[in-house]
């Protein structure tokens, strides 16, 4: 049970809607948390590479907690000043707009059916419009090849799609359809899709023909910290409450973090690992294999820009060796146990699961355990694999270091498992400089309510937030040269092995013949 609010003074909502699960909190006007529910949302694999989740459930869990919490606070649903929305991006929804039903299981971010077409287009000159335009690489990653799929794949969908009788949209066009009746999105999540052109803040028709979409289908582009419609009023009991404010999760966090200066950055440890630096009003262009995204826009204002290295696995490395080696009771028990050894032994733990992203942009890799001998035991694959988190962030900010010119002075860390003392102090560890945790965890609901206040007035401008961020503990880096290089030696060797896994291969009998 959260703590009463006051109808006397103003609350925002956010709705978290992450890749495992549904949040609804609320905050104060000092961005403080009040209350907040909780729903698990199952993800299903039907196929090597597949990563499918139910809309149907998405929307329920969502509607779950959002009347959980005005349950519990009733009588204080008028002060709810507006309810902002977060979203795992780049997963991919069809719907009717006549019945609201899905046509389709949503196809996840984390899904790899396009891999071979993304081949394809990586070889050719779409490549460079590509990352002229939207500032992304073919990868299955984006929307716009899962939407391609769904038109060749699912019976009758392109003529749906001409005749005008289906919507395409991520999960917060998926929500706020069904919260408002509006279909839109915002220009973070729109700039996911490899069809958007980030310039012009726009759906660019030359891409969108490449991959047989029509622009009707697609939701209204919007700025991010903007009114997106009314909740509907059997949602809120007749209160007229607006959807005001959307972002992208990881441009949710770069926010929720207070990060609204130039060259700042920080990492969200979820299912993946996502880093972003905010680069201003000034579009970086990378040669180290991240990509540009938008950080956010507003009204009457040029947009602001992120550099973003994504990393695939990350958390979810440590809920594999849970659900399925049976390694752990549970994944909380990881730093007891990684703890519980001096080092890996030699082990590296590579999670390619579902390909390499930032900086290594390879789909065919796959996951690799090295240097295993008859002393490994399993204290040492899990402290592996909370290592690899670490590394993998590490060839990020890297990466984003030789694009910026600079390097970082410190690294803000959140996500779930962020409150890993073990990972967060082998992190500055490897990086060198400290890393920051902040006093509230939920970084992804805060920036959502940071967004829907600033559309409505609750704080002046993003520049407020950073005022109102509050740090918990910094790490300070400790560990030798000498061994930290040792350390990062064995982990490039490592992900050179995975590169290249799933591909075909030739034989080594078929050479000689």
């Amino acid at each position: 049970m959260g703590q009463s609010v006051s109808s006397l003074r103003p609350v925002v909502g956010a709705i978290d809607a992450g890749t495992t699960g549904i949040r609804f909190s609320l905050f104060d006007e000092c961005a403080r948390p009040i209350d907040s529910a909780y729903r698990e949302v199952p993800i299903v694999t039907p196929k090597p590479g597949w990563v499918e989740q139910d809309p149907a459930i998405l929307l329920e869990a969502t509607l779950d907690v959002f009347r959980e919490i005005l349950a519990r606070h009733s009588g204080d649903a008028c002060s709810l000043a507006a309810v902002g929305l977060t979203n795992q991006r780049e997963t991919v929804i069809a719907w009717d707009p006549e019945s609201g039903r899905a046509l389709h299981p949503a196809i996840v971010w984390q899904d790899r059916r396009t891999s071979e077409r993304c081949r394809e287009l990586a070889t050719g000159e779409i490549a460079r419009r590509l990352a002229e335009r939207t500032g992304l690489r073919p990868d299955p990653y984006f929307t716009a090849t899962k939407i391609e799929w769904l038109l060749e794949h699912v019976s009758g969908l392109r003529d749906r799609m001409v005749a005008g009788t289906v919507l395409f949209g991520t999960i917060d066009a998926w929500l706020l359809w069904h919260l408002t009746g509006t279909h839109a999105t915002d220009d973070t999540n729109a700039s996911r899709t490899m069809v958007f052109d980030i310039d012009h803040r726009r759906w660019d028709e030359e891409l969108l023909t490449e991959f047989g979409i029509l622009p009707a289908s697609l939701p209204d582009v919007r700025p991010s910290l903007s009114i997106f419609g009314m909740l509907k009023p059997e949602l809120t009991a007749g209160h007229t409450i607006p959807v005001a404010g959307i972002l992208g999760d990881q441009q949710a966090a770069l926010l929720g973090q207070g990060i609204t200066a130039k060259g700042k950055a920080q990492v969200t440890w979820g299912t993946g690992a996502f880093l972003l630096m905010n680069t201003g009003g000034a579009r970086a262009r990378s040669r180290s294999g991240l990509l540009t995204t938008i950080a956010r826009t507003e009204p009457e204002a040029a947009p602001t820009y992120a550099l973003e290295g994504s990393v695939f696995v990350a958390g979810a490395a440590v809920q594999w060796l849970h659900d399925s080696l049976g390694l752990l009771g549970d994944a909380a028990e990881s730093q007891a146990l990684a703890e519980s050894v001096d080092s890996t032994d030699g082990v590296v733990f590579v999670p390619a699961l579902t390909g390499l992203g930032a900086p290594h942009w390879d789909p065919s890799a796959r996951g690799l355990i090295g240097g295993v001998t008859r002393g490994t035991r399993p204290a040492h694959i899990v402290r592996a694999a909370l290592e690899s988190i670490a590394y993998q962030t590490h060839d990020v900010v890297r990466a984003m270091e030789r694009d910026g010119g600079a390097p970082l002075e410190e690294l803000r860390v959140g996500g779930g498992a962020a409150p890993n003392d073990f990972l967060c102090q082998f992190q500055s560890d490897l990086l060198g400089i400290p890393v920051v945790r902040p006093k509230d965890l939920e970084t992804t609901s805060l920036g959502a309510a940071f967004a829907a206040g600033i559309a409505v007035g609750l704080w002046d401008t993003a520049d407020a937030v950073e005022q109102l961020w509050e740090a918990g503990r910094r790490f300070i880096p400790r560990m030798s040269d000498e061994q930290r290089g040792a350390l990062l030696d064995n982990w490039a060797r490592a992900v050179e092995r995975s590169k290249g896994w799933s591909q075909p291969r030739i034989l080594e009998d078929e050479v000689r013949s």
